[in-house]
């Protein structure tokens, strides 16, 4: 017995009574075909339909060998009925979003002649991807006409020509379909191949918003969300905004200034600690401790350039120069560097006598240890390597 299709019937059902015709083992649970089913398989972009099936979740659907399978966790009885639901509300935004698609995609194709090539339906957002390049003001205007389709409420109708009637018909679609096929047209605005279930007209889209663009394989690849799920993007971005706006005193519209003038601020600091942390370096040379073939620094506060530079300082000096930075309590980092030297048995004998991490390579190593500065200037005091 072959499955109703109830999503080509009605997109709109979510809530129906099912028998079940067969449940089979399967890897990770059961695969189970009923009488007639709302849930949509995956396909066409469009990911499956999850719900129920009694109080068995529904957590995959596909179609195989024009079978549809549900695929569940636990068995169900053979010839049982049972009160099947969808997750309405998951099932919504996946039509309002490929609505809005299919309104992208016919305007574009209208405006610039360019083929929807590529189409991938994520939980949070759509790509589409066309065989043609668009600027940032293209973009604005078909987000525009797309809107504007979607106020005038146009209907969208789904249905499927007998073979006489498809080949009078000039449609959209990216394969070479020859029977079976559904077309869905959208007044004024598009008429595509499509298998996936819709909403009944384009006002119930919402709103469409374009968020972001790339080129991609000659061609550009669009990111876009569509009704609830736009909305969501838009709530989220205006709070981030208002709370920014808040915390540099600056009105919504100007937010971007405000944060390029902190930025051009920030800027300025780090410059300003470069240069002092360079100066204080500088000025350090002259408090390195030399001891045998050794020179060495400890402090507090350097960072890993104001130790390298001291280091380099200190090669020029001695065998082996060593700056370490940090505090007793959460331990020291530090680099060594010589132009004589084995640099990796450096490491080895560092990482071993300190309770240490760390290496490289040619002439210069770093990392941390695990010790007290005391524990520190023995070891390089005492070292058995001097």
């Amino acid at each position: 017995m072959i499955t109703e299709k109830l999503y080509y019937n009605n997109s709109y059902i979510n809530e129906f009574s099912a028998v079940v015709l067969s449940c089979d083992a399967c890897t990770d649970g059961f695969f189970v075909t009923l009488d007639k089913t709302a849930f949509f398989p995956e396909g066409g972009g469009q990911k499956a339909d999850n719900g129920y099936i009694g109080d068995v979740f529904v957590k995959d659907v596909q179609e195989e060998s024009g079978k549809i399978l549900h695929f569940v966790d636990k068995a169900l009885s053979v010839g049982g009925e049972y009160l099947c639901k969808l997750n309405w509300q998951q099932r919504f935004n996946r039509m309002q979003n490929h609505s809005g698609e299919h309104i992208v995609s016919g305007i574009v194709n209208s405006l610039y002649g360019y083929d929807n090539v590529g189409f991938h339906m994520e939980e949070d957002y759509v790509t589409i991807d066309f065989n043609g390049e668009l600027t940032r003001e293209q973009l604005d205007e078909i987000e525009d006409k797309v809107n504007y389709a979607i106020y005038k409420n146009y209907s969208i109708n789904c249905w499927f020509p007998d073979q006489t009637e498809l080949s009078g018909l000039d449609y959209r679609s990216k394969l070479e379909l020859t029977e079976n096929v559904r077309l869905v047209s959208i007044e004024n605005t598009d008429l595509c191949a499509c298998c996936a279930p819709h909403v009944k007209s384009t006002g119930e889209v919402g709103i469409v918003k374009i968020l972001d663009f790339m080129r991609h394989r000659g061609g550009i690849r669009l990111v876009m969300k569509a009704g609830f799920k736009a909305l969501l993007d838009y709530r989220e971005k205006y709070r981030s905004v208002y709370d920014i706006s808040n915390l540099l005193s600056a009105k919504q519209p100007e937010v971007f200034n405000a944060v390029e003038r902190v930025y051009n601020e920030v800027d300025d600091v780090n410059r300003e600690l470069y240069n002092f942390k360079h100066k204080v370096a500088e000025s350090d040379k002259n408090n390195l401790i030399y001891s045998g073939n050794i020179s060495y620094f400890i402090s507090s506060f350097y960072d890993t350039d104001m130790m390298r530079n001291l280091v380099n300082y200190g090669m020029e000096k001695s065998s082996l120069s060593l700056a370490f930075s940090g505090e007793d309590e959460n331990g020291y980092s530090y680099i060594a560097g010589s132009n004589s030297l084995d640099m990796k048995n450096v490491a080895r004998s560092i990482n071993s006598s300190l309770n240490g991490r760390g290496g490289g390579r040619d002439t210069m190593i770093q990392g941390k240890v695990s010790a007290t500065k005391e524990q520190i200037v023995n070891y390089l005091e005492n070292n058995e390597w001097r």
